[in-house]
């Protein structure tokens, strides 16, 4: 019985690829491909803004945003062993933005900073997230490097949902706890099928998040104890496209313009929401459904799940050029 020879894995030093940390690694990185994995590995994906940006009295190394939050990525990194000089830049990030998420990218992490970012990570609410990688190159035999994250320190999202789940008494408190569990449970067994649609942390709230493939426009799962289209009491579980920003109403404009054949590609019509006294449009399909009733939950992920799938396929090749095509 013949067995298959197999390659080794041999690790090369960072400096072989990048002499510079400015020069070389950090335009390597803000590469849409090497964006792309960075953002595979924390879960998010990632959207370019600049290099070497100034934001506010800040400057990061990288600038991105999160496509599914619409929220800044602050990233920095360093050929080399951590230190004190780059975590003061983090902490100064962290307490100067609203909002933000912070990729520290190293050689290698000593015991000291790792323990710093788990101990920051365990007392910033959720609108901070500090995440600390290691980067390591390999290849076999005379094979191209290739490159990978290794995360060291990320933000414990479970312990925080439910902290801030718990924070409300009552019905209300209830319900965000119920909220927190079946997003939780519906992140889970998008991951278990496989779905290429990416799943936000799970939160107490009534809705999560889709990335799409560009800040501003995002895909949602939605549970409500409100039917939408009466506009009365009634559960339901909606699918839907959220636009948002200054740009909402023009793009909506030239999606509209694509109705029929959108729906025609999606095989199920839509809602089509653009309310005058609001900036944000939405497009989304509905069905009354009650998701309280935990005993619904394997129909209800698999109906969002096909639908996600099937709005993501449809919409991510329009969105990508919809900002142009609005302007035109």
């Amino acid at each position: 019985m013949s067995t298959k020879s197999l390659g080794r894995l041999t690790k090369v030093e960072l400096r072989e690829a990048w002499t510079s940390e400015s020069s070389d690694f950090t335009p390597w990185l803000a590469q849409e491909e090497n964006l792309k994995l960075l953002g595979e590995t924390i879960g998010i994906e990632l959207e370019l803004e600049a290099q070497e940006k100034d934001v506010g009295p800040f400057r990061a190394d990288i600038l991105c945003k999160d496509t599914a939050t619409d929220n800044w990525v602050l990233i920095e990194n360093q050929l080399a062993r951590t230190d004190h000089s780059h975590l003061g830049q983090l902490l100064t990030y962290a307490a100067g933005l609203n909002a933000v998420t912070i990729a520290w990218i190293a050689e290698r992490f000593t015991a000291e900073h790792r323990a710093t970012l788990d101990w920051l990570n365990e007392r910033t609410d959720e609108k901070i997230n500090l995440f600390g990688l290691e980067i390591e190159l390999w290849r076999i035999a005379d094979s191209p490097i290739a490159p990978k994250f290794n995360i060291i320190s990320q933000p414990n999202d479970w312990s925080r949902t439910v902290q801030k789940a718990a924070a409300g008494e009552g019905t209300v408190s209830v319900h965000k706890q119920l909220r927190l569990k079946f997003w939780s449970a519906f992140r889970q067994y998008m991951e278990t099928a496989g779905s290429f649609v990416r799943c936000q942390k799970p939160s107490p709230q009534h809705w999560m998040n889709h990335a799409i493939g560009r800040s501003g426009v995002h895909l949602d799962s939605i549970v409500s104890l409100w039917n939408s289209e009466t506009g009365l009491k009634g559960p339901e579980v909606r699918t839907e496209l959220y636009l948002d920003g200054p740009n909402a109403k023009p793009e909506f404009s030239v999606l509209e313009k694509q109705k029929e054949s959108i729906e025609k590609a999606l095989g199920f019509t839509l809602t089509w929401h653009n309310p005058e006294n609001k900036a944000a449009c939405r497009l989304y399909t509905r069905r009354n459904a009650d998701f309280t009733n935990e005993a619904r939950w394997p129909e209800l992920f698999e109906w969002l799940r096909t639908h996600l799938e099937t709005m993501h396929k449809v919409f991510a090749p329009i969105v990508k050029n919809l900002k142009s095509n609005a302007m035109e």
